[in-house]
């Protein structure tokens, strides 16, 4: 078949519900330990900011935003009537005020970043009856000072607040103002005019939109709201850090990117493909009943593709399973690189776009077929030339009863010493559940929330499994991959997450913002975020598992891994694709 882009961690989450109806040069970083309560009145000095009219007149809309009652930057771009009631509806709404300012009084930088048509995605089970006539809109605002996305979903036809989400430590994606600003900041820049000989312009700047961290600074851990427009000089590429929080380039860096030519694809009917992709699987879940199976699919946001009510021979399975994030890092020892999301191509959040509808094909296996694949496709314009990258995400369902989630890059992304870690969530169905590990000659009951790493001395029972999960219904057990799928995986080394699923704050259940930064070597993926500070217990409850593999790839002639070269075939360049599969397999015990 394949022939040919948040914090240490999470002090809570808050969730209020209404139903109504690094541096080069010279220059030393700071490296100033971030005060999360800072007020951001006192932003930064007149000489630490790049004088050019773009920034002055950002700064200049920040300090009229903070003198104001409601102290939030509006949406810099033409909003519709609906999107304007919809902005005003949160404005008014006391809830989604709560982190406007200090306790003192004092006001705290906030913006609204996005206003989108709501999908069914984006919101919780009991508020789907909303959605009925497709009116709602999901509004995104972030707070500078705290670092804390808050999401609403309101319906402007009713001035209707339907749910308000704060998430700590998560960030949603850029509007194009602030995209634009970033790119300008690195254009500016004399550090990157100096590494590049030369003086950039704007469409030389790829990835500007992506956010990134960078150890030894504030994005370190993505303490600060940072992204990475870059630039490709020969076979490198220039990282040039710009965090927006202060407003200053925090640092650059370089990536090899191995031998490839630049290639510049002209798509000319990609937006009429977009637009039917939007329309017919982005708004409402698609049902799907097929070989035992019944399920509901759909392209959500930013969370990939989603499957949701999905049932065996009339047995409930899971609740839903999505790809919430994938991290890409490029460097282990000086932390960076990009948080990307996968989604729609049009009223979304997402960085890497579906670019085909979801294909639905059998599973052959000894020249028999064996069950039913959902598989889809994102990518980035220019692919497979350099910073661009290309996903891929399957759901498979075999007769037997088995199920896997699986994700795999398809290359070749900004440097040839990546590490890509796809974060899923699988939301099982059932009230309680009890959840038990293999400990060498039988399973283990787990008692608490908590997480473990897939390592090379990891027990499995007979069939692979090293958890089990009981729903009332069904058992199934989790098998990560270790290479035995057959697809040319090599293995996840996965970090594996068990979170207690609560009701009344929604930890994942409607799209999420980026949960997690890009550059973390350890198990700060993101799902940690749940767990801690005190782990709850999972007795008598619903079991929300997290699976986050860890993918290196690799340009090494004959063991490509992650990876995709342009060659030139017949004097034309064709691409060959070298992907790396990741994702666990789930087995009815």
């Amino acid at each position: 078949m394949f022939n040919n882009a948040a914090a240490q961690r999470i002090a809570f989450i808050l969730f209020t519900l209404i139903t109504i109806g690094c541096s080069s040069g010279n220059k030393k970083l700071d490296t100033t330990p971030t005060d999360s309560l800072a007020i951001s009145s006192v932003l930064f000095g007149q000489d630490e900011r790049p004088d050019f009219e773009l920034i002055n007149n950002y700064f200049e809309l920040i300090q009229h935003s903070l003198k104001k009652e409601i102290p939030i930057v509006p949406l810099q771009r033409a909003l519709t009537d609906e999107e304007q009631k919809a902005q005003e509806i949160c404005f008014q709404d006391a809830s989604f005020r709560s982190f406007l300012k200090d306790s003192s009084g004092n006001a705290y930088r906030n913006e609204i970043f996005g206003i989108y048509p709501a999908r069914e995605s984006d919101l919780l089970a009991a508020n789907r009856s909303f959605f009925t006539d497709g009116s709602c809109f999901r509004v995104e605002m972030y707070n500078f000072a705290r670092n804390i996305t808050t999401i609403a979903v309101v319906k402007p036809a009713t001035s209707e607040m339907i749910q308000v989400a704060h998430y700590i430590a998560m960030q949603p994606e850029l509007p194009e103002h602030l995209k634009n600003l970033a790119i300008q900041m690195a254009l500016e820049n004399p550090r990157v005019q100096e590494a590049l000989e030369m003086k950039p312009e704007m469409k030389d700047a790829l990835m500007a939109d992506t956010k990134t961290a960078l150890n030894n600074s504030r994005c370190e851990r993505s303490k600060h709201l940072c992204v990475a427009p870059t630039f490709v000089k020969d076979n490198k590429a220039l990282w040039t850090i710009v965090d927006l929080t202060d407003l200053h380039v925090a640092g650059l860096r370089w990536t090899n990117l191995g031998e490839t030519p630049v290639i510049t694809e002209v798509v000319s009917e990609r937006k009429i493909q977009n637009e039917s992709i939007t329309n017919c699987y982005c708004k409402t879940a698609v049902p799907l009943n097929r070989d035992n199976w019944n399920l509901e699919y759909m392209i959500t946001g930013n969370d990939g593709l989603r499957i949701s009510d999905v049932s065996y021979k009339g047995k409930p399975v899971i609740k839903s399973a999505k790809l919430v994030d994938w991290h890409v890092s490029y460097s282990n020892t000086e932390g960076f690189g990009y948080s990307d999301a996968v989604g729609c191509p049009y009223f979304s959040s997402a960085t890497v776009v579906a670019i085909d509808p979801p294909k639905i094909a059998e599973i052959i296996h000894d020249g028999k077929p064996v069950g039913f694949s959902i598989e889809q496709f994102y990518r980035s314009d220019a692919w497979p030339s350099p910073c661009n990258y290309q996903y891929f995400q399957r759901y498979e369902f075999y007769d037997d009863g088995r199920f896997r989630t699986a994700a795999a890059s398809i290359g070749r992304g900004c440097g040839n010493d990546g590490t890509y870690r796809p974060v899923f969530r699988i939301a099982f169905a059932g009230d309680k559940h009890q959840l038990a590990e293999w400990g060498g000659d039988q399973y283990v009951p787990i008692q608490k929330e908590g997480w473990r790493l897939q390592q090379f001395n990891t027990r499995y029972d007979r069939d692979g499994g090293m958890f089990k999960l009981g729903t009332g219904e069904n058992n199934y057990r989790l098998v990560p991959a270790n290479g035995q799928f057959g697809d040319g995986g090599r293995g996840d080394n996965a970090y594996i997450y068990f979170t207690r699923y609560k009701a009344d704050t929604d930890e994942g259940e409607s799209d999420l913002p980026t949960i997690g930064p890009c550059c973390n070597t350890d198990h700060r993926q993101g799902p940690e975020k749940f767990i801690e500070e005190q782990p709850e217990s999972l007795q008598n409850s619903q079991v929300v598992l997290w699976y986050v593999p860890q993918i290196k790839n690799d340009d090494t002639k004959g063991k490509e891994y992650c990876w995709a070269e342009a060659q030139l075939v017949n004097g034309v360049y064709k691409t060959e694709m070298f992907p790396c599969i990741a994702g666990p397999m789930f087995i009815p015990d």
